[in-house]
């Protein structure tokens, strides 16, 4: 496994409110979240989708490797990529303490412009919402694109979305999570949330307080997402060069509704 270095020059930042704006410093917090919340109700769902690809799998935003490492942990040969550093040490650091076998290779990089061969991938996945974390829609547009790109001919491409971020009713400094990070260590989460319904942004404002016997550190910072409906994805997936071939509700794979709990497209490259 190999970690890649990737340079700031391959996609200029413009904006002071870029969507991968406050991951880094999410990093430490990030799996004991997730624990709390999803778990691993989503990773069955990408393993067996992916389970008959031919070649490679590409996970966009792979993080902590809270996805690609069980993926890889079941033969499957994965590629994560992901802009953050933080984030991807500890996919560095979980993947030696995960049993021999594995095939993950771990890339820096940015989805916008995916630094791989064209056609070089049987499948890519965009699980949890990483789309979302596009702001605006030249960078919805360039991350469609570039996967196409780099995906074979009838490639498969999984994408699945947080529906309920808009509808997040907004508030500030509201606790919603505590409870023990380790032996040493007791985490809060104190949250506000704000809506820009006119951009489709939904804006929190994480607080982490971390307690060690009577000493408390704070640690702020703020995660932005923005929400297209499932009409404007599947146009901009066609757009892109696409054929939509199931739009589902559930990882169990029920049909989609407005009102689901989950929001996945699966897709393959016309």
């Amino acid at each position: 496994m190999r970690l890649y270095r990737w340079s700031e020059r391959h996609t200029r930042v413009r904006h002071t409110n870029e969507g991968w704006h406050g991951w880094d410093e999410y990093a430490p917090f990030y799996d004991w979240e997730n624990e709390r919340t999803l778990g691993r109700l989503d990773v069955p769902f990408w393993r067996r989708l992916v389970a008959a690809v031919q070649g490679r799998v590409l996970e966009l935003g792979c993080g902590t490797g809270r996805v690609s490492l069980p993926l890889a942990g079941s033969g499957i040969e994965l590629v994560g990529i992901d802009r953050s550093v933080p984030m991807l040490a500890r996919a560095l650091a979980r993947r030696r303490r995960a049993r021999p076998g594995s095939h993950l290779q771990l890339v820096r990089g940015d989805i916008r412009a995916l630094p791989f061969e064209p056609a070089s991938f049987g499948a890519v996945i965009a699980p949890y919402g990483i789309l979302q974390s596009l702001l605006n829609d030249k960078d919805v547009v360039a991350t469609l694109e570039s996967t196409a790109s780099i995906l074979a001919p009838r490639g498969l491409f999984g994408i699945d979305l947080v529906p309920d971020v808009p509808r997040w009713r907004e508030y500030r400094n509201q606790v919603q999570l505590r409870g023990r990070k380790d032996h040493e260590t007791y985490l809060t989460l104190i949250e506000s949330v704000h809506q820009d319904s006119r951009r489709r942004l939904t804006r929190f404002e994480q607080r982490y307080v971390e307690r060690r016997g009577r000493r408390s550190i704070e640690h702020r910072f703020e995660l932005t997402f923005r929400t297209l409906s499932m009409r404007q994805l599947t146009g901009r997936l066609k757009r892109a060069g696409f054929t939509v071939e199931a739009i589902l509700g559930d990882y169990s794979g029920r049909p989609w509704n407005p009102q689901s709990d989950a929001w996945i497209v699966v897709a393959r490259r016309a």
